[in-house]
């Protein structure tokens, strides 16, 4: 099993540090506080580490990504460029802006033109970014129970053995996977963070994920 580095101790970052324990990886949450994350750390056993963003990124073998959209430039700068030279990261993040949402669309501080992990792709060019994890609610990312059997997670990336890596994971925690292509498709992928939030935020109805229907 890969070792894992998570870059943000938040919901999203605890949840699927979780999904990783759960399934016998050995975890490092990358933090600014290590002491909020004690609990975390005793919960989660000899498994479970904690550490500062580039020692979580010297640490895992695969990288998440899981902070707020306008801090992930400088968690990635924090974690180290050459600290994720040749390595997959998992990026779950979204370019919400930090403005009220309109009738319950969220507002992003990107356009349709170039998408945050494509920013990032670039700034970082040595990393393998691969975006998945943003388009559902952290409850239901790990092992997803709907009706209508597996949701579809959707990814993309340059790098076609970082999507393998990212599928395998997928795979483990209940998804079908949809691979989009390359990593202008985030211009695409990112947005369906404001599609799956307008039920939650104008009817609070948070209990859905997507599902590609194929003839």
């Amino acid at each position: 099993m890969k070792k894992i580095g998570i870059l943000g101790s938040g919901i999203v970052g605890q949840t699927l540090a979780n999904g990783f324990l759960k399934n016998g990886y050995e975890v490092m949450v990358g933090t600014g506080d290590v002491k909020k994350l004690a609990e975390w750390k005793s919960k989660g056993g000899a498994s479970a580490h904690t550490g500062s963003f580039a020692e979580a990124t010297v640490f895992g073998e695969l990288i998440v990504l899981a902070v707020k959209g306008d801090a992930a430039a400088s968690a990635v700068a924090k974690a180290g460029a050459d600290n994720l030279n040749g390595k997959t990261v998992m990026d779950a993040t979204n370019p919400i802006a930090n403005a009220a949402p309109e009738n319950g669309v969220l507002r992003f501080f990107t356009d349709l033109n170039e998408s945050l992990m494509e920013k990032l792709q670039k700034s970082f060019p040595g990393a393998n970014f691969v975006k998945a994890f943003n388009s559902v609610g952290n409850s239901f990312m790990v092992n997803p129970s709907f009706p209508g059997g597996k949701p579809s997670m959707f990814i993309c990336g340059n790098s076609e053995q970082a999507k393998s890596e990212v599928k395998i994971i997928l795979d483990q925690f209940g998804w079908e996977t949809e691979d989009m292509g390359m990593a202008e498709a985030a211009r695409a992928i990112e947005p369906l963070c404001m599609l799956w939030c307008i039920p939650g935020l104008t009817k609070n109805s948070w209990t859905h994920a997507f599902k590609l229907l194929k003839a």
